[in-house]
């Protein structure tokens, strides 16, 4: 996974009067967790937009103002609720042995079959929660929808590596193409999908978090 570098000055006063001030200076007061203690510091709200801003997941280089360097995961952000800047930011200290659990987005490649034909292809994730050590996680997971037909489905357990573990159950479908009124369904098509409607889908499993 890539890293990015933020700057940050650390913070002595985190009363409501110095983080207000923080803020009207254009800096984002953050805190980092996971230690032996918080860390308190505040940066650029500009230094965060590679961050925040992005398709992909990325750990984090934090360099104090005493030189010291905390290797950091984002964990939480706020917005303000009317100009909708960034106005807090917790992050999570990591260790390179230590496993840690983070949301990784989706990537979709290629072309659908079913799509091509008029049907739905449909996400109930945009981000999937993984667990590993940091060296392992990925910037995103690529997902290759190009054999779905109509009717087919995309499971977690067809994503199952030795880099890192899914923390979601086996029966996660992580994509589907349905049929719609406009769908063009040639003889395979028709097949697989009536295989699939012989019995109804069990509700959702809900997703597990540790």
């Amino acid at each position: 996974m890539k890293s990015i570098t933020i700057n940050g000055s650390q913070r002595e006063s985190v009363g409501k009067k110095a983080t207000k001030a923080l803020r009207n200076a254009g800096q984002v007061p953050c805190v980092i967790y996971g230690g032996d203690k918080a860390f308190h510091f505040s940066a650029p709200e500009l230094a965060f937009s590679k961050l925040v801003y992005t398709a992909s997941a990325h750990t984090v280089v934090i360099v104090l103002d005493n030189g010291e360097k905390i290797n950091a995961v984002m964990q939480d952000i706020q917005f303000h609720p009317v100009t909708d800047r960034i106005s807090h930011i917790d992050f999570y200290q990591i260790f390179e042995n230590k496993e840690i659990t983070m949301e990784i987005p989706i990537q979709i490649v290629g072309s659908s079959k079913g799509v091509m034909n008029g049907g739905n292809l449909r996400m109930p994730y945009r981000k999937l929660r993984v667990k590993a050590i940091p060296s392992k996680l990925p910037d995103f997971i690529e997902i290759d929808i190009t054999p779905l037909k109509i009717g087919s489905k995309f499971y977690i357990t067809e994503l199952e590596n030795e880099d890192y573990k899914f923390l979601h159950p086996d029966n996660t479908v992580v994509c589907q193409v349905r049929r719609s009124r406009l769908a063009i369904v040639d003889a395979d098509d028709d097949e697989e999908e009536a295989e699939g409607a012989e019995g109804t889908d069990a509700p959702a499993a809900e997703e597990t978090q540790e």
